[in-house]
Order: structure tokens, then sequence, then C-alpha cells
């Protein structure tokens, strides 16, 4: 019925907070002002029990990209994590927890734990890289003889080509050596005298196709096993990459069920002595982080209750464009609901978080929530209008 909103139920009837939680983040709120990003370190640390529990021979490489704030890196690297960086300044944050190790115990857990996983580095990175010896990525013949030149002293990982159909952010129109030229580039790396340790995969972000995995962990047994016929050497590694799904919501498949998937195809196609790694990100931070901001104006606009907060897609909600994620606003004032508009604060009419949120009447002042928010999304945050990125509070350090 034109010019009325659309009724939508009961708060309680969409979801629930429970009361400790919701007093905790207001209280947050009230201290530190809003927009704040709220990271709960415990959190953190029961995803990266969960996920060893259910993969226990796979090395844990946090994908520093989905949240590079170094607290997060702090605490995953005090309880055993390994890294996979992307670029100098992820590498650097891993490596402020190192620096003053002795320089032989420094170097070893470099080699032992953190891979340079961007198959694409510029020949200053390459030359920066060489004197830390990480394990480092490619997938053509090109970045093959910038390795060669510049960084001649890290340990090589050829990264696949592998199907991405399904997945939430699909990386392998990027990323990946052709399955068909692996093996001679794999030959080209030996024949240059650099060292190649593994093959790793990505098989696309946030993956609820489980038989990408299956297909990829076919593929790369096929490939080592030419690959060391051929070249008379073995190859020790086996990176499967990230992908592994967050529960968003109830229709995304758990990682249990994927994990007994692994573990059989792992079993079956591979030596007990090869090395396992796995670089999950998402599925580390993307539960633990909450994003509380205000009501900062409201208006009625095309037949709905339309709200304007203080944060917005050039902000934390940016994942929603850049991951194709999609984090429902929600409101601590109970009481009926209706399908009301949230829009950012900047002056673009493109930041627009939502037309479709289910909300009570709110007011000015009025705080609302993000959860699942922790994953490719403050990372992205910008300074668009003059508007800053949310204030980082972190909880059970």
């Amino acid at each position: 019925m034109t010019g009325e909103p659309q009724k939508s139920g009961t708060e309680n009837d969409v979801h629930h907070i429970s009361k400790a939680k919701k007093k905790l983040l207001q209280n947050l709120a009230k201290e530190h002002g809003t927009p704040i990003f709220v990271i709960d370190h415990e959190k953190i640390r029961q995803n990266y029990r969960e996920f060893k529990k259910l993969l226990p021979h796979v090395q844990v490489y946090y994908a520093v990209k989905a949240n590079s704030n170094p607290g997060i890196v702090k605490t995953l690297f005090d309880i055993g994590c390994s890294f996979d960086v992307a670029s100098m300044p992820e590498f650097m944050i891993v490596y402020e927890n190192i620096k003053d190790m002795p320089d032989k115990e420094r170097q070893d857990w470099i080699w032992d734990k953190i891979i340079y996983a961007n198959t694409i580095k510029p020949i200053e990175t390459l030359q920066a890289l060489d004197q830390y010896k990480p394990l480092v990525t490619f997938d053509n013949i090109e970045e093959l003889k910038k390795i060669r030149q510049y960084a001649p002293h890290a340990g090589l990982v050829l990264r696949l080509r592998v199907p991405n159909t399904g997945s939430m952010v699909e990386l392998s129109s990027k990323f990946g050596a052709d399955p068909g030229e692996a093996v001679d580039l794999i030959i080209a790396a030996f024949d240059a005298g650099l060292v190649v340790e593994g093959l790793s995969f990505h098989v696309g972000s946030q993956c609820t196709n489980f038989d990408n995995y299956v297909q990829a962990l076919n593929l790369a047994a096929n490939i080592l096993t030419e690959a060391e016929t051929r070249a008379g050497r073995k190859i020790k590694i086996l990176d499967i990459g990230g992908g592994f799904p967050v529960k968003y919501h109830p229709g995304v498949l758990s990682l249990r069920m994927l994990t007994r998937k692994l573990n059989a195809e792992l079993k079956r196609l591979f030596e007990p002595d090869m090395e396992i790694l796995a670089e999950p990100g998402r599925f580390l931070v993307a539960n633990s982080c909450t994003l509380v901001s205000r009501v900062i104006g409201k208006a009625f606009r095309d037949g709905k209750p339309s709200y304007y907060i203080n944060d917005g897609i050039y902000h934390t909600y940016s994942g929603q464009i850049f991951d194709h994620c999609v984090y429902p606003v929600r409101a601590f004032r109970e009481g009926e609901t209706l399908i009301s508009a949230v829009f950012g604060p900047t002056c673009d009419a493109f930041d627009t978080i939502t037309l479709s949120a289910d909300l009570p009447e709110l007011e000015i002042g009025d705080l609302v929530y993000s959860e699942n928010i922790g994953a490719y999304s403050i990372a992205s945050s910008t300074y668009f209008n003059g508007f800053p990125p949310a204030k980082v509070v972190h909880i059970n350090r």
C-alpha cells in the first residue's frame, strides 16, 4: 500500500543478542563513542582451536589480508599460528612479533611460519624479502625470472589455477598457473637453481562448493607425481589455501562437513610426511568482530523509514562491495519492526548499506550494530569525505 511502511514482525523473531553482550556493547559505545569496531580476542582463539581440532595435521597460516590489525596478529602469534602475507606492510606487522629474536632463531621462524602468498611481487619487494628468506609463491615464467634475479634465497611454491565455482569471491581469473604448464614451471625453477618447496591453490573465498577442494587436491596430487618423476626431487609442501566457510546464515554448510572430506582426501592422496598448509583468514576473524554505530539522521523516503548512521560503505561496510558480503543492521531497541533503509554518513548516494533492514522505529542517537563483520571490512576502510574509520576496541585480550 503506497506510503505505508511494511511491517516485518518482531525483532526477537529475527535475531537475538544476549543481554550480556548487548550491555557490553552499549557500555563500550558510551566509553569510546561511535562508530566502534569491537574485536573479541577470545573468539579468535576459539576459532583457531576449532580449526586445529578439525584439521589436526594442517599447519594454520592466518591470511593477514582478512584483517591486518596488529592486535589480531599478536593474539594468533601467541598461540602458535603461522602467517600468510601478501605485501611488505603485512610482512612487517608479523615481523614486529619476532624482531627481538636472535638472528638464527628469527630466520628459522620466518622459514617455518611465513608464506608470501601474492604471486606477483614488485622488484623492491623481492629485494626486501631476499634477506628474510621466506616461502614465496609464483605462477608464471616472468615472475620466476624476477625471483631468480632478486630473491634467489627464497623457497618457492607454485600456485595452481583450480575451479572456484560456488565461491563468494573467485580468485582463479587473476592467479594460478594453468595445470598444463605447472610441471614445466617447476622444472624451469629447478633448472634456474631455485628450490621448489611445494604447490598451492585457492578455491575462492567463502567456498560453499566443497567439490572445489576435492578437484584441486586430485589435480595437485597428479602434478606432484609428474613433477617429482621428471625432476627427480621431492616436493614436500602442499598449501590448500583458504576459502573455509563462515556460517553467516544457516544455509552455509559447516566447516566440520568440509573437513571430513578434506581429511579423507589428504590421507588417500598424499604420503604421511607431506607438510600440509592452509590459509584461513575469514574463518578465524569474521565472527570475532562487531560494529556499533549511531543513528545521526532519519527520514521517510520511498515509503519506508530511512536512517543515516555514522559508518557506511566507504568504511566498515566496505565488505558489502569488495567482499560481496551482507552484514544485517540490528537495533538495540526492541519492538515491532518495519522494512527500513539504512545509509552511511557520506554525501554519496552509493553509500547505501541496505534498503531492507528489519528495524523498530529508531530515534536520532540510537545505537545499531552488525555482527560477523571481522573479515574484509575495516581492512578496506577509507577517509572518504573526511570521515575516519571506526575506532578499534579490543576485548578479552
